[in-house]
Order: structure tokens, then sequence, then C-alpha cells
């Protein structure tokens, strides 16, 4: 995503003196040729719509825009049918809109069901 703000400056060639050469008038984000602009994550029910919101949106940006269904599963790292496997074997750990791999050798606390981040926050709520 295109996060990095640049000053936009505008030339004295205006109408008068209104916004006089040297003043910013505004914030820009540089991005490059294949940067995404914008990423959606959504079900497969609404795949249409997503296309024509962002479709849409496309004509807000100057150039050219394309629009990409990803191959992966949703913010994953993983492919759908890679996912969908690892998720039958017990291999992924939900992790808020991401995944934790869970391995087959390690610390037995790491083979629980809810490792990772959601097994500490577990623990602290029985803590108390």
């Amino acid at each position: 995503m295109p996060l990095p703000l640049i000053e936009l400056f505008y030339s004295s060639l205006q109408t008068g003196m209104r916004g006089a050469f040297g003043k910013p008038q505004g914030t820009v984000a540089r991005v490059h040729i294949g940067q995404p602009i914008m990423s959606v994550r959504s079900s497969d029910r609404f795949k249409a719509a997503v296309i024509e919101a962002l479709r849409r949106a496309k004509f807000k940006f100057p150039g050219r825009q394309k629009i990409y269904v990803s191959k992966k599963w949703g913010f994953t790292k993983y492919d759908r049918e890679q996912y969908e496997k690892l998720k039958s074997e017990g291999r992924l750990a939900p992790d808020g809109c991401n995944v934790q791999y869970r391995p087959e050798h390690g610390p037995f606390g790491q083979l629980e069901e809810g490792s990772g981040r959601s097994c500490c926050f577990l623990s602290i709520v029985l803590n108390i």
C-alpha cells in the first residue's frame, strides 16, 4: 500500500497571487508501476459486488488500473488449495485476519489448540 506522503506544490502560474509559488497545496502518495493501490478481502459470495465496486473506484485514479483476483486465501500467504489442506490437518491457527502455521515438531505448548497469541491471551484471562 502506498503510505509515504509527498508534499504537492503548484507553480505561481495560476490566477493572480492565489496560492503563490512554494506553498504546499496538499499531499500525494508515490505509487510505482505494479504496486497495489487497494486490497479488499471478502467471502466468495460477494465477489461480483467487490469487482463492481473496484471497477467504479478505478475511475477515481488517473491512468490505467487493473483488477486482479488473488489466488491466495484472504490476506494469508497460502493458496486456496494449500490453505484448505493445512486447515483440515489442523496445521493453521487463526491469528486475526491472518493465520499462524503450527509445525509438527516443537514444544508441546505450540501443539495445543489455540496456540500462539490467542493461547497467551486465554491464559491471562483465566488467571484473572
